[in-house]
């Protein structure tokens, strides 16, 4: 079995391929830092197996998944420290789930179950969790864009922000910075993950950088080129990239 590691963590890839190592059944045929590389590599080396970082800062887990196009599908092993709704909408039996941090006895039991898995019936048993998975999305008891509250760790204790309370999130650098009120929180996360897991209804991407509650849009200024920016709330402008306008200016109902 051939397996490619993907994770835009080193010490995290560094972690899985030691303890391959032990593993004679597989054979490690690389490892990627980036979801672009890691499309690109598993299309052209077909692997059996893949260990995913679902949090990556170019695209996540999924959206590396969606431009696969082998079949039958590697057999995936999701690695990520975040246990939220996408990963128990996607826990099937042909695929697992190592949340960081794992034991190695964690690692090694996968290890077996997917073992004893074939990519034929990783992909068909994918296919059929995707037809649930979509049936509940479908009847209303799954929801996509919506989460109660999004943990931010801070030293030892960790904070519930309610994303009605977030007037905007910033990208810095490997972070995201949320703007709540008087208050700024970091997150190590990619504002491509968070977009996915806010109300689509209330948040929209208004640049690469920034993504905006359209509650607290106090108003929208006009400047030199056709080009705007969003007033918010707090007095903050946000520049509206050209990409995003049309969509933005729908959204407000302009």
């Amino acid at each position: 079995m051939k397996a490619l590691v993907i994770d835009d963590e080193e010490l995290a890839r560094k972690r899985v391929l030691n303890l391959l190592e032990d593993v004679d059944e597989i054979e490690v045929m690389g490892e990627c830092s980036n979801g672009k590389t890691a499309v690109q590599m598993i299309n052209e080396k077909n692997p059996d197996l893949l260990f995913l970082d679902i949090n990556m800062k170019d695209m996540n887990g999924f959206e590396v998944l969606k431009r696969v196009e082998i079949s039958p599908k590697p057999i995936v092993i999701f690695v990520t420290a975040y246990d939220n709704y996408a990963l128990k909408a996607f826990d099937v039996e042909a695929f697992d789930f190592l949340l960081k941090p794992f034991k190695d006895e964690r690692f090694f039991k996968t290890i077996n179950k997917v073992l004893k898995t074939t990519r034929a019936e990783a992909d068909t048993n994918f296919e059929k969790r995707l037809v649930e998975f979509f049936h509940e999305y479908s009847n209303g008891s799954l929801k996509l864009n919506s989460v109660s509250k999004i943990p931010v760790k801070q030293g030892n204790k960790t904070s519930l922000v309610d994303p009605k309370e977030i007037l905007y999130i910033l990208a810095s650098g490997y972070y995201a910075e949320i703007y709540v009120k008087a208050k700024k929180y970091v997150l190590r996360e990619s504002l491509n993950n968070l977009e996915e897991i806010l109300d689509s209804n209330s948040f929209v991407r208004i640049h690469r950088s920034t993504i905006a509650n359209l509650n607290f849009v106090e108003e929208i200024i006009h400047s030199d080129y056709s080009e705007i920016d969003a007033k918010m709330t707090d007095g903050k402008l946000l520049h509206v990239s050209k990409s995003h306008k049309k969509e933005f200016l729908e959204k407000i109902g302009i």
